[in-house]
C-alpha cells in the first residue's frame, strides 16, 4: 500500500511534533494561517491517517471530551493538569506500577498508560494567590 503524503500531512506532523499534543481544533486554527480554505474534515481526515498509519498516536482527552493526538508513539504516561488542561507526557509506569498493583492487591495487573491528574506548576502558583 502506497502511503499518500501531501503537504497538509507534512505540516500536520511537522506540527503536531513541535506541540507535542494537540487537537483537530488547535491543528485547524494553526493549519488555516497558512492555508486558509483548509476544512475541518480535512483535518479530520489526516490525524485519522495518521493513526492508522501509527505516525502519531491517540493522547488523553481534552476537556469536553475532545481528542487530542500526541506525537509521541512510544508507550509513556500523560501528567493533565485538572485546571488549564496541559498536557505533558511522562514515564512513571515502570515505578509506580508495581506499587498500584500491590495497592489493588488480588493478583490485577495494570495494562495500558496512567494519567495522572493534579495541578501543574502554574495552576498551582495560582490557586496560592
Amino acid at each position: 500500500m502506497i502511503e499518500r503524503s501531501t503537504k497538509y500531512v507534512q505540516d500536520v506532523e511537522n506540527y503536531l511534533q513541535q506541540k507535542g499534543h494537540s487537537s483537530n481544533i488547535e491543528i485547524l486554527e494553526f493549519m488555516q494561517k497558512n492555508y486558509a480554505d483548509i476544512s475541518a474534515t480535512t483535518v479530520h481526515r489526516i490525524t485519522t491517517r495518521l493513526v492508522e498509519r501509527r505516525k502519531i498516536s491517540l493522547a488523553p482527552v481534552a476537556k469536553g471530551n475532545v481528542m487530542r493526538f500526541d506525537a509521541n508513539i512510544a508507550a509513556h504516561d500523560h501528567f493533565l493538569c485538572s485546571n488549564c488542561d496541559m498536557l505533558r507526557d511522562a514515564n512513571v509506569a515502570d515505578d509506580i506500577r508495581p506499587m498500584l498493583e500491590q495497592s489493588i492487591g488480588d493478583g490485577c495487573h495494570i495494562s495500558g498508560n496512567l494519567v495522572i491528574t493534579g495541578l501543574c506548576k502554574k495552576c498551582s502558583k495560582e490557586s496560592k494567590i
